[in-house]
């Protein structure tokens, strides 16, 4: 199986047939064996009807189904468990993304080796005030955090050699992301190809405006991850050291004070420097415990990577 194309959806009946013929017209027109996979992310129509009916008629049609609405990122974590070709193909169900841009992308990958090829929607047929504005702010943090020059992280049209989906896990909203996270494989080779976007033909989207709220936290916790995930302690242990000192230094003065500069004022308690050093104390002590811990999680997940690696070594 040299293709599988991976098809995360929900409440897409009206699209899936005409999808479906769509890339088979466009792959069979270039000679390549392919397999679709079709994941149904908890839809309440009738898109998993329509996905067996086509599985039952069709070769190399598959369907997963969720039986709730877990998210694009678990949908296309278990395409990227079951999928078997060579390339993996991701797109959206909506018809917005056309099939007959695989074969170009799929050329442009080999022919300069690269690990991903991104689609760019540079034309866009959405709405510009609650989409586009937000989509260009969104796609410039994140070559900014990331450093991986890309337009469109968005888009759902992307071609990937298997190795890179089978080493990766895409969890929560993490799907927006999958370039940045193969990227911290070791997955470097990434590209990038304009696509043709197409205006939504039925229904709506399915995303609401949260969706930008929840991609810049994501992207935090992936800028987070790439530079201290390998050394926690390098930042808890910062902001430890530094309310730890914070905290000592408070209460240096206040000892300083009570001992020898006004010995009856007041009760220390009843000054407020005292709740500062409390407080930073604590706080510092908390970051140095959670930089340990982080630390030692890290250790275990290394030693199991390296077991794992010397046992199949020594299988082979």
């Amino acid at each position: 199986m040299e293709i599988s194309v991976i098809i995360p959806l929900l409440n897409e009946a009206e699209s899936i047939k005409e999808l479906d013929q769509w890339i088979s017209t466009s792959l069979e027109a270039q000679g390549l064996s392919y397999e679709v996979l079709y994941i149904d992310d908890g839809s309440t129509d009738t898109s998993w009807q329509c996905i067996t009916q086509l599985a039952s008629d069709k070769k190399h049609r598959k369907g997963i189904r969720f039986l709730k609405n877990y998210g694009k990122s678990q949908a296309l974590q278990a395409g990227f468990l079951e999928a078997q070709g060579e390339y993996v193909i991701t797109m959206d169900a909506d018809l917005q993304d056309s099939p007959e841009e695989i074969p170009p992308m799929l050329e442009q990958l080999k022919s300069e080796g690269l690990d991903i090829i991104s689609g760019w929607k540079k034309k866009r047929y959405d709405s510009v005030l609650f989409k586009n504005i937000p989509s260009k702010l969104f796609n410039w943090a994140a070559r900014r955090t990331s450093k991986i020059k890309l337009h469109d992280f968005n888009c759902g049209l992307k071609v990937y050699r298997k190795e890179v989906v089978k080493s990766i896990k895409v969890y929560g909203e993490m799907h927006r992301y999958i370039p940045v996270i193969a990227a911290h494989e070791g997955f470097t080779n990434i590209g990038e190809k304009i696509v043709q976007h197409q205006a939504r033909k039925y229904g709506s989207s399915k995303f609401g405006s949260d969706r930008f709220i929840k991609g810049f936290l994501d992207l935090i916790t992936l800028w987070f991850l790439q530079r201290f995930g390998k050394r926690p302690m390098h930042f808890f242990g910062l902001w430890g050291t530094t309310m730890l000192l914070l905290g000592f230094g408070f209460t240096l003065y206040l000892g300083i004070d009570k001992l020898f500069l006004s010995p009856s004022g007041r009760l220390i308690t009843d000054r407020p420097e005292f709740y500062i050093a409390l407080t930073t104390m604590l706080l510092g002590t908390q970051l140095f415990i959670a930089g340990f811990l982080g630390e030692l999680l890290l250790q275990q997940q290394q030693r199991k990577r390296y077991t794992i690696s010397s046992t199949t070594f020594k299988t082979k």
